[in-house]
């Protein structure tokens, strides 16, 4: 829920990414694509302390002027924030805290519509958010309670196409017709986006992955898997190090998906993987975690799945504080992952 990096910090928990693989004894593809990126969250306190009195101003002002005015510089602190849970260790904390954040975001957006960088925190925030507490929680109480973990999938995919459109109405507002012209044609609409677009590209991409991924009996969704790679591809075209290497951990988990021979499938993540690890400077938990989910499973590597796993497991969360959280969450999952290995590797 990638990766999370040093980039366009502009939501209440930086960072993730999904794939669509499907379902069975592989684990669920969301998490795969999933890179957490919170590296942007130390300033939000002082941010909200601003936004709150900007609020209670713009409740007393009547001039409808001065009360645009106003929303408009609270939009503005709220985009630029977003790094007050980067070092937080509190996984529980900040997943109760994101949800009253990710509300501000979108009573500023009632007023600020086309506010470009709020839309960006809310592609981002709701996508983190269903990825490391809706969908992973999901994936924990299955195996006790599989009508409980099919609803919580549901409100995943409803929170992760809420976070895909956010993700389209920002580009849109620098290119007018934006969803409508992708759809009719993405290759010459994709081919105007710039490097600034790289973030909205890649947040779209990853939550309608990530919808897809739990939605695999919508023939619907899935159709627009190519769509998916394409904004993929041309955000990795205009910035392959953006955070830290998010764009190739989506990559990695999208070339498992391609009607290939799995070798060569495989071969591609791998060098996905490896520009990952390298941008991170392996410090990151994320690409270690997604690529031993998404390949060593479907490969059925039990050896490179354990090996992989380990290497997460041993990055010291504290150590790169503006990746901790980060950290935090991917080294829970591969904890999880782990307990779970005869099961992934039985016979």
């Amino acid at each position: 829920m990638n990766r999370i990096g040093t980039q366009d910090s502009t939501s209440p928990m930086h960072g993730i990414a999904a794939t669509p693989f499907p379902r069975g004894r592989t684990p669920t593809p969301a998490r795969r694509l999933l890179h957490w990126d919170v590296e942007s969250h130390r300033r939000m306190s002082s941010h909200l302390g601003r936004a709150f009195l900007g609020i209670v101003l713009v409740n007393l002002l009547a001039g409808c002027v001065v009360r645009q005015a106003l929303i408009h510089g609270v939009d503005d602190s709220i985009a630029q924030s977003g790094e007050v849970y980067a070092s937080d260790p509190d996984v529980e904390l900040v997943g109760a805290a994101t949800p009253f954040a990710l509300k501000l975001i979108e009573s500023l957006l009632a007023e600020s519509p086309k506010h470009r960088g709020l839309l960006l925190a809310a592609a981002r925030g709701f996508t983190q958010y269903a990825y490391a507490y809706v969908e992973n929680p999901a994936d924990e109480l299955e195996a006790h309670d599989v009508g409980g973990a099919y609803r919580e999938r549901e409100r995943a995919c409803k929170l992760y196409v809420r976070a895909r459109d956010y993700g389209l109405r920002g580009l849109s507002v620098a290119y007018p017709g934006f969803t409508a012209d992708l759809h009719q044609s993405a290759a010459a609409t994709l081919s105007r986006m710039r490097r600034e677009d790289v973030p909205l590209l890649y947040w779209t991409a990853v939550s309608w992955g990530a919808a897809i991924s739990v939605s695999k009996d919508d023939a619907a969704m899935l159709g627009d898997l190519p769509l998916v790679r394409q904004l993929a591809d041309r955000a990795l075209e205009l910035n392959e190090a953006f955070d830290g290497g998010a764009i190739h951990i989506l990559q990695m988990t999208l070339a498992m998906t391609e009607s290939r021979p799995q070798a060569q499938r495989i071969a591609a993540a791998k060098f996905h993987f490896e520009r990952a690890v390298a941008l991170s400077h392996a410090q990151q938990a994320a690409p270690f975690v997604s690529y031993a989910e998404s390949v060593s499973v479907i490969a059925n590597q039990r050896a490179e799945f354990e090996q992989l796993l380990g290497r997460a497991l041993a990055i010291d969360a504290a150590a790169t504080p503006a990746w901790r959280l980060s950290n935090e969450i991917f080294q829970r999952r591969a904890r999880w992952l782990s307990a779970r290995a005869e099961e992934l590797f039985s016979p």
